[in-house]
């Protein structure tokens, strides 16, 4: 069997659609991309093939000095600007406007890439002139989650990309390529929601069964005191906590390879500051991502207490309060908010949620 060719977007999982616009987007690019989906469904890895595509000497075939380069975040051409605070601010937008005109350095374009876009907020006038106009060596890529009022005027100066949810077979495929046995992959990979990062993640966690146990057994705690809702709130942020150490396990592996590429290219454009800010933001991502993963698992469990409670006529309303209450908990999140403060009142709420009392009993 012939092997198959080289290929720069061979990191891209289950997004062919995308992958085919972007391949003939490299052919002939135009000046702005947005790249709209939801977190961990592969759009920072395709903005960093796309930019190694646009670059590439030979076409992007993905084994030559500059796709290295680029998918190593090593290239100086391509720049990758993150987020700093709860929104993207008018003065970065300004510095990345200031990028926008510069010409590159190395090779006949440059590529910025703008993440978390939509978080633009109020920077959105300043960078709409740059996005509109830039020089005919620049090329725009910009991740978003999701279009916001703030973002719909520069997403309409953009060439859009949609990237959905990854199939479960696609991650657990990924997942056993990677070494992971297939009952474990299957496992991460449902319950990833259609996240490459976490079901990589959720695979290499020995504690995942764990902390999904210690949501389920969490409404049983509540026992209508602020102490009791006070307890539960401190011990699940506990168990939040420990999804940190793949993911610093991960990071030190990637320190490792900087400094090896350091070795082999020298330290021009090696971007140990922009590691270490992406690897601080993973961590704030893994945490929150975690938090959501255990509100949807509480929401299942209140879920499950409102189809008992309405196949025995009793309890229902204060099982919907309570839905109610984990979504708007789960909403809250991307506001960036003290997650002490949000569980304790999220446990608070729901400690006046009494379980539904079937055939004379209360469910464990």
């Amino acid at each position: 069997m012939t092997p198959a060719p080289p290929d720069v977007f061979a990191g891209v999982v289950g997004q062919p659609s995308a992958v085919e616009q972007l391949r003939a987007a490299s052919r002939k690019p135009v000046h702005a991309y947005l790249f709209a989906g939801p977190p961990g469904t592969g759009k920072r890895t395709a903005a960093l093939a796309f930019a190694a595509a646009l670059l590439c000497p030979e076409g992007g075939d993905g084994t030559c000095t500059t796709c290295r380069r680029v998918l190593g975040r090593g290239h100086p051409d391509v720049v990758v600007r993150e987020r700093e605070g709860a929104a993207i601010p008018v003065d970065d937008a300004r510095e990345i406007a200031r990028l926008a005109a510069l010409s590159p350095v190395e090779a006949p374009r440059k590529v910025l890439v703008l993440t978390e876009f939509h978080l633009v907020d109020k920077a959105a006038p300043v960078l709409l002139k740059s996005i509109e106009e830039p020089p005919a060596t620049t090329v725009f890529v910009i991740l978003a989650d999701f279009v916001p009022p703030e973002l719909v005027t520069i997403a309409s100066r953009c060439c859009r990309i949609d990237f959905g949810p990854i199939p479960v077979d696609a991650l657990a495929g990924v997942l056993e390529a990677d070494g992971v046995g297939a009952e474990v992959a299957r496992q991460a990979a449902e319950g990833a929601a259609g996240r490459l990062d976490r079901a990589r993640l959720l695979a290499s966690d020995r504690d995942f069964a764990q902390r999904r146990a210690a949501w389920q057994e969490a409404p049983g705690r509540l026992d209508g005191t602020g102490a009791a809702a006070a307890a539960a709130a401190a011990d699940l942020l506990a168990v939040v906590d420990g999804v940190l150490e793949p993911v610093r396990a991960r990071q030190e592996a990637e320190r490792a390879e900087l400094e090896a590429r350091a070795q082999e290219y020298g330290e021009r454009g090696l971007g140990r500051k922009e590691l270490e800010t992406r690897h601080r933001r993973e961590q704030r991502r893994a945490r929150i991502d975690e938090l959501r993963s255990g509100l949807a698992i509480l929401a299942g469990v209140y879920r499950d207490r409102l189809l008992a409670a309405e196949a025995h006529g009793a309890g229902a309303a204060a099982c919907i309060e309570a839905v109610a209450a984990v979504t708007a908990a789960t909403e809250a999140l991307i506001h960036n908010p003290n997650e002490a403060l949000l569980l304790q009142s999220l446990m608070v709420k729901l400690s006046r949620v009494p379980a539904p009392t079937l055939a004379g009993r209360t469910p464990e």
